[in-house]
């Protein structure tokens, strides 16, 4: 007999709790949008923004569960040639991922179960994308999930990673101590009633309790288990992600939490206003530190979202004016931001209050006037005539390079949060 290639305990835990929790008759009601998989924030972060996604793409979602990720993209890519292999070790799991691709009469998904870890023995090609979210952390050694990944990632492709965060989850981690002692002993199936009581009656000064909805979901039996009972769980400092991926696979990294983007990284943004003299100092540090510096600020990042690539110059470029500038995620409208960054003293200020997200810009001379011919279609290049064919701009009409500077603070602030992306006119 040979040794399975997975960790046993895993694969037990995920046939009888399949994961993340759902029913399937709610895809008659919904669709369930995972953040890293919208088509348009992974041309803009992964493939200069001249994907159409209509020649043969090919996605691999490894440690694919109940089938979040799967529905997502093949919803998006119904109607192309586009094939989705949905990877996973739990039968349960994929018999719930099923039932939900019938009942949207998806047929671009190819079903696989197996363990990542066999990948590369399974002549499955390569891929143009892969989406590996919440399953490395779980593998007694993530890296070799990491390379069995990376043998089948095309030269050019890209892939969507979610790790733990090791410092927001603080409070998990005791409670998993916690937990531990508590178990001691105990057969199975005594550790979930074990954990529901605790969780019922914490004191209101412990760390899980003060972190609240911070931590997730914790109200079905698979996300307590999951999160607090599972066998095999490490996670990630800002340092070490970066030791890992960068230092140790060459890949370029583009932070992006869940609805927030790369701001909880950015301590420009996450530092006080009055911290005048360090906000200095920012400017001569790394990016890789900067990133540290604000996650050890912030303290709520439970888990490190990202997209990487093999290349430096994956991302849409700013200052080409072939170019779409678009708005994402929030229903902003060209001319209300027009009015916001209309040109003024001082700084522009905008309040997100979703996010508790404050971005400052400096609006600069013609920022309102672009925002207001930003409609997703024309692009930076048609935005600028418009400009210069307004009545404030015809006796000394800007250059492209003079208008690309100005609105360059502005669209930072709002790609900061992913707010604001690009695509090239051959998408259009």
């Amino acid at each position: 007999m040979t040794t399975p290639n997975y960790l046993p305990d895993v694969k037990a835990q995920y046939e009888r709790l399949p994961y993340p929790p759902c029913d399937p008759q709610d895809e008659h009601k919904r669709l369930m949008r995972t953040w890293l998989d919208s088509l348009a924030m992974m041309n803009h972060y992964c493939y200069q923004g001249k994907e159409t996604f209509r020649n043969r793409f090919r996605v691999l979602v490894a440690g694919a569960g109940t089938g979040d990720t799967t529905i997502y993209l093949a919803e998006q890519l119904k109607g192309t040639n586009a094939e989705i292999v949905h990877l996973d070790l739990s039968g349960a799991s994929i018999a719930i991922a099923r039932q939900r691709a019938a009942i949207r009469k998806l047929t671009n998904i190819r079903w696989v179960q197996q363990s990542i870890l066999d990948i590369p023995q399974l002549d499955l090609g390569q891929f143009d994308y892969i989406n590996c979210s919440g399953v490395l952390h779980h593998l007694a050694d993530p890296d070799a999930g990491m390379r069995a990944l990376l043998s089948v990632l095309a030269p050019r492709g890209a892939m969507g990673l979610m790790v733990y965060g090791q410092i927001g989850r603080t409070g998990i981690y005791q409670m998993q101590s916690l937990l531990r002692l508590a178990n001691q002993g105990c057969p199975e199936e005594d550790k979930l009633p074990h954990a529901k009581e605790v969780l019922a009656m914490l004191p209101a000064l412990n760390w899980y309790k003060l972190a609240g909805d911070d931590y997730g979901d914790d109200r079905t039996d698979a996300a307590i288990y999951d999160s607090l009972l599972h066998s095999q769980d490490r996670a990630y400092t800002v340092p070490q992600l970066y030791e890992w991926l960068a230092d140790g696979h060459g890949l370029q990294i583009a932070l992006t939490d869940v609805n927030r983007g790369r701001f909880p990284y950015l301590p420009e943004m996450t530092l006080g206003p009055d911290a005048h003299k360090l906000r200095r100092h920012l400017k001569d540090m790394s990016a890789r530190d900067r990133y540290a510096m604000s996650e050890l600020l912030i303290g709520d990042l439970t888990r490190h979202i990202m997209f990487l690539t093999r290349g430096a110059d994956a991302e849409a470029p700013y200052g080409d004016a072939d170019y779409i500038p678009f708005f994402a995620h929030d229903p902003f409208s060209g001319p209300a931001l027009g009015d916001l960054f209309a040109a003024k003293d001082g700084p522009t200020v905008l309040h997100h209050q979703a996010l508790g997200a404050t971005l400052v810009a400096d609006a600069g001379r013609y920022s309102g006037m672009i925002f207001t011919h930003i409609d997703g279609e024309r692009t930076f290049g048609e935005v600028f005539d418009l400009v210069r064919a307004e009545p404030a701009c015809r006796a000394a009409p800007p250059d492209n390079a003079r208008l690309f500077a100005d609105f360059r603070q502005p669209y930072d602030a709002l790609r900061s949060i992913d707010r604001i992306l690009l695509r090239h006119v051959s998408c259009r």
